[in-house]
């Protein structure tokens, strides 16, 4: 029989992942019949392969405040892989700003022409028409804790601001965010809705509310 070869799950193994499905399926059913709010934080889940952690409800509220202040009326601000702040501010549904997500993670290509697929190995392989210097605040959460991230994100970042910046990363990067951003630490401290075992801290180079 050719089917010999083929790996077969357990009897055991399958009725668990037939379970796991059913209940991401019955997740889904109820966000649909809810009127889900697609933009409420957890409405796309946490991908821990690819470095995701969001931000507590309280912490995301208190970074988009920060970004519709500093941006002024009519700003632009960009979320670089930032989502949970992008979410909280479309959830204000504001008339006055306007906003965009550059994310690695194509899941959040349900926010339409807001999306702008980011990775960021390709710093500036970014889509003709997002134009340098256009946006009055960029706020950044690099992926990962290391000093090559956080130089390729900050050539994306300086490409996008017109000067202002916000960064969240860990504490122990606030020498590499002061050396390639030119960013000071901020007295707010962000929380996640699940603890991180690395002290997470902001960083911005003008003067914020965050103090």
């Amino acid at each position: 029989d050719d089917d010999d070869d083929i790996p077969q799950l357990s009897s055991h193994t399958l009725a668990a992942l037939q379970e796991f499905y059913l209940e991401q399926q019955q997740r889904e059913g109820m966000k649909t019949s809810q009127g889900f709010n697609q933009y409420s934080i957890g409405s796309i889940e946490e991908d821990w392969q690819l470095s995701q952690f969001w931000y507590s409800d309280e912490t995301a509220s208190c970074l988009a405040n920060e970004a519709v202040v500093a941006a002024g009326k009519g700003g632009r601000i960009a979320c670089v892989s930032a989502p949970s702040v992008y979410q909280k501010l479309k959830e204000q549904d504001g008339k006055d700003f306007s906003v965009c997500i550059l994310e690695y993670d194509r899941r959040f290509s349900v926010y339409g022409e807001e999306f702008i697929f980011y990775d960021y190995n390709q710093p500036l392989n970014l889509p003709e028409n997002l134009l340098p210097h256009s946006f009055d605040i960029v706020i950044a959460d690099p992926p990962y804790l290391s000093e090559e991230c956080l130089q390729k994100t900050a050539e994306t970042i300086k490409y996008l601001t017109k000067g202002k910046i916000l960064l969240c990363t860990g504490a122990i990067m606030e020498e590499q965010a002061s050396k390639h951003l030119g960013v000071k630490i901020c007295k707010f401290i962000p929380k996640h809705s699940r603890n991180l075992a690395n002290e997470f801290r902001c960083y911005v180079n003008y003067a914020s509310g965050l103090d």
